[in-house]
């Protein structure tokens, strides 16, 4: 299967894009900007009055009883068309917008916005899908509490990470966000609402390893009890700057298979170059300690002040506020930013407008013309390949020849053998690297269906893992190639999902969901 050729664009074209690529600050800053923020404080108001009036464990059941209604009303139609959230393409998390809500019963869903309760006892929080990652630490943090795995980016949901994947810095000790989550309520297909479990009492206990990379296609989630652990004020960051690619993955490896790490994380800035960093939970900086507090919004994007110490080529050790870590990657969206605000980590736009940064991923896609969207579909990038540790240099050659796009996210995480999506079946727990790609590709040969065909074909010859919120472009075979669909589609039978909720490949297929 091959991509067809780009199309040619006239002169008049290529500088109206080139224009609108290039200068999109300018609808970003005075018009996306201020969306972004009255939307942060309003819906941080309404989680004081909800946290504050303790009125959400109650509203929970009548959404969920709203949602069993409207399932149960299409189960009693037609059932000419399947399900799928209500929620708009555009307010989601991926840059894409996904086209195949239009032909489908939207379900609300959209209200499952709360944190429900939090369990100092069995340390668990048990919380609706659709709350953020910036919600919990906002939460958690100030009661001495956090999960164990917490995605960088503040707007990420918790049911983004349990129906997709979820990969953080801790993932070396603790695996992917799916591995911290003790039960899922489910609205299945029928309009019941089962709990779903890993204990092998829990009738539903095939479910609860079938619900992670499904992407909604087995049930609606409608919460989750997640497990906490204890957390202290600081992280104590350790820099070790690499020159050259093996020295860069020998520090890497070492580092996530020490026990003395709590966090552990790679950015390769070229293809020899890059650095390692390696942090442990710290109540307190000691006397004449550097204190980084790289969430301010004056401060230097964590990426570019990263970069910055792999230049200067000197191991250097920070304390760092928790909730700052967690989020460090948050203000730039990674790296993306610098392609919406190319001078947005100048320090006269850091100390006038940094507090109003990022801008609402959500918002972006909403306010993004389309010929815009027609250069990212034609040169920009957005992959996380999950791949064992012992190809992950061949990986990175690989990504070099065909995109040659820096900084890579390098990210170590154990996966466990179990049951689900995830073809790992060796009994044993294996060391696996997040390679995340985000930028646009600038080399001639590069083309967006082929150039990602080819690395999807040496994923799959690895015994690797695409995340399914990027752009896939893999046929129907070779997609079960990568994803092991045995319990799977024994699932799709037993809870009457066939007729009710698209396949996962009819929702993550390049050719269907845009």
């Amino acid at each position: 299967m091959s991509g067809p050729d780009p199309v040619e664009l006239s002169r008049w074209e290529r500088f109206l894009e080139y224009f609108l690529f290039h200068f999109r600050w300018v609808v970003v800053i005075p018009i996306v900007l201020p969306l972004s923020i009255g939307y942060e404080v309003f819906t941080n108001f309404r989680n004081f009055i909800v946290f504050t009036a303790q009125s959400a464990p109650k509203a929970h059941d009548r959404k969920v009883a709203l949602i069993k209604n409207q399932v149960k009303a299409w189960a009693a139609g037609d059932r000419t068309s399947k399900m799928c959230t209500a929620r708009s393409g555009w307010n989601t998390m991926s840059f894409r917008v996904p086209l195949y809500k239009d032909s489908m019963t939207k379900i609300r869903t959209d209200m499952l916005i709360d944190i429900l309760e939090i369990d100092p006892i069995a340390m668990t929080v048990r919380v609706e899908p659709m709350v953020t990652m910036g919600q919990l630490t906002r939460f958690l943090i100030p009661l001495g509490y956090t999960l164990p795995i917490v995605p960088e980016l503040d707007d990420l949901t918790v049911g983004g990470m349990i129906n997709g994947c979820g990969v953080e810095s801790s993932g070396r000790k603790y695996g992917l966000f799916q591995h911290i989550c003790q039960s899922y309520e489910i609205v299945t297909a029928h309009g019941e609402l089962i709990v779903a479990t890993k204990d092998k009492e829990n009738e539903h206990q095939a479910l609860f390893f079938g619900i992670p990379w499904s992407h909604g296609t087995l049930g609606l989630l409608v919460a989750a009890t997640i497990r906490i652990i204890p957390a202290k004020p600081y992280v104590r960051l350790t820099y070790y700057p690499c020159q050259s690619k093996a020295k860069l993955l020998d520090r890497l490896e070492n580092a996530a298979k020490s026990a003395d790490n709590e966090f552990v994380e790679g950015l390769q800035f070229t293809h020899d170059t890059g650095v390692v960093m390696t942090g442990f939970f710290a109540d307190s900086p000691p006397v004449n300690a550097s204190v980084n507090n790289i969430g301010r919004w004056y401060k230097p994007w964590f990426f570019e002040h990263v970069r910055s110490i792999c230049t200067a080529n000197q191991e250097i050790v920070e304390y760092i506020p928790l909730r700052d870590y967690y989020h460090r990657h948050s203000r730039s969206i990674f790296w993306e930013i610098k392609d919406l605000v190319p001078f947005g980590n100048h320090p006269l736009f850091r100390y006038t407008l940094g507090w109003a940064m990022p801008p609402k991923i959500s918002l972006l896609k909403r306010t993004t013309p389309k010929s815009v969207r027609n250069i990212y579909n034609r040169r920009h990038v957005l992959q996380d390949m999950l791949i064992p540790f012992d190809k992950a240099s061949e990986a990175i050659d690989l990504f070099h020849e065909e995109v040659e796009i820096y900084p890579l996210w390098l990210c170590p995480f154990n996966l466990p053998s179990s049951p689900g999506l995830i073809r790992q079946r060796t009994g044993t727990n294996i060391i696996y690297v997040d390679i995340g790609v985000y930028g646009s590709c600038e080399l001639e040969k590069y083309h967006p269906v082929d150039t990602t065909r080819k690395l999807e074909s040496f994923v799959r010859s690895v015994k690797g893992v695409q995340m399914l919120y990027a752009d896939t472009y893999m046929t129907l075979p070779e997609f079960w190639e990568m994803f092991d669909g045995t319990l799977y589609d024994w699932l799709r039978v037993k809870y009457g999902c066939k007729d009710a909720f698209p396949n996962v490949y009819e929702k993550i297929n390049r050719a269907v969901r845009h």
